[in-house]
């Protein structure tokens, strides 16, 4: 029995965690690119039209997960532990960077958008001399 949901093998929000730390650093440009093929697509709130997928936000749901676990008595299967820090500092993502991204995501990166070191790594790549996108690298992707 794992400890947190991050740790939980054979789980969907295992799937969504480990699909978006391998790809929340790479070349992306729609949200959806950051959520595993197999499993239902976060759609965000609602709206016209309105894409196919959970009316949720990725986010919500892993606070919602982790507040659940921590609400379930400490003798019963998947209780997280109290003394166990939010979700979002265990994973390392500000909440206020993560409302950045996907809120102003097209108004803060044209072209190249993902960490400073991943940037840099497709600059030399491709031959490009422009650092683009560098600052809202630093902060939001750091």
């Amino acid at each position: 029995m794992a400890t947190t949901p991050e740790t939980s093998d054979h789980t969907s929000i295992k799937l969504r965690i480990d699909y978006w730390k391998n790809r929340a650093n790479k070349q992306q440009t729609k949200q959806h690119d950051l959520q595993p093929k197999s499993l239902l697509p976060f759609a965000g709130n609602l709206r016209q039209p309105m894409p196919r997928g959970l009316v949720f936000n990725l986010i919500d749901y892993l606070e919602l997960v982790d507040w659940t676990g921590r609400i379930i008595r400490e003798d019963k299967r998947g209780a997280i532990n109290q003394t166990a820090s939010p979700i979002l500092q265990r994973l390392d993502i500000s909440t206020k960077h993560w409302v950045e991204l996907c809120t102003k995501f097209e108004k803060r990166f044209k072209g190249i958008a993902g960490s400073a070191h991943s940037i840099k790594t497709l600059r030399a790549y491709f031959g490009l001399r422009k650092q683009v996108n560098r600052s809202n690298s630093e902060v939001l992707y750091s």
